[in-house]
């Protein structure tokens, strides 16, 4: 059965990294929700969050063929469960349709999202929080209009305590 997973792939800092990693999920016809890219808790290891709907099986074999790659130090798998995540959004709207403030602060204070800026021509708002949560933000705010919006991929830890300094210690033990 498919389900999300969450790729955690930790990477030497390299080029063309990201295109081969997304190119195992490619060639497997398996269409990635989200990804983000960062440094680790590890000086010189970066980590790609990767998250797709495919069977467990599938994400094994994925896994499989990402560790093969020369740069990659290390890859796990893990459900929703296994990890914490969230995600960000910030939205764009006319600060002119704030002119009822208490109405837009009630909104903004009940979806536990926080305003960025206020300039002349726009209010920027910005919320953390799981995918359901960013769009009932959205949906609260199309009566203000909204200018723009971006959210960003799901960032995810894992819950088992193993750390990465282990699995790289372990692999120079081999």
């Amino acid at each position: 059965m498919e389900k999300l997973y969450n790729i955690s792939i930790f990477t030497e800092n390299s080029v063309g990294m990201l295109n081969r990693v997304t190119i195992v999920f490619t060639r497997r016809h398996i269409n990635i929700e989200s990804i983000t890219a960062s440094e680790s808790e590890v000086k010189g290891v970066y980590r790609y969050t990767i998250v797709a709907q495919m069977t467990e099986d599938q994400a094994k074999k994925v896994v499989g063929q990402i560790e093969k790659l020369v740069e990659v130090l290390k890859v796990f798998y893990h459900t929703d469960g296994e990890v914490v995540f969230q995600e960000i959004a910030l939205y764009k709207i006319p600060t002119k349709m704030l002119a009822n403030r208490f109405d837009a602060e009630k909104i903004i204070r009940a979806h536990h999202a926080r305003i960025l800026t206020v300039e002349s021509g726009f209010t920027i708002i910005e919320k953390t929080g799981h995918e359901n949560e960013l769009k009932g933000l959205f949906d609260a705010l199309v009566p203000f209009g909204i200018l723009e919006y971006v959210k960003s991929g799901r960032i995810a830890i894992s819950k088992p305590m193993k750390t990465l300094e282990t699995y790289l210690e372990e692999m120079s033990n081999n």
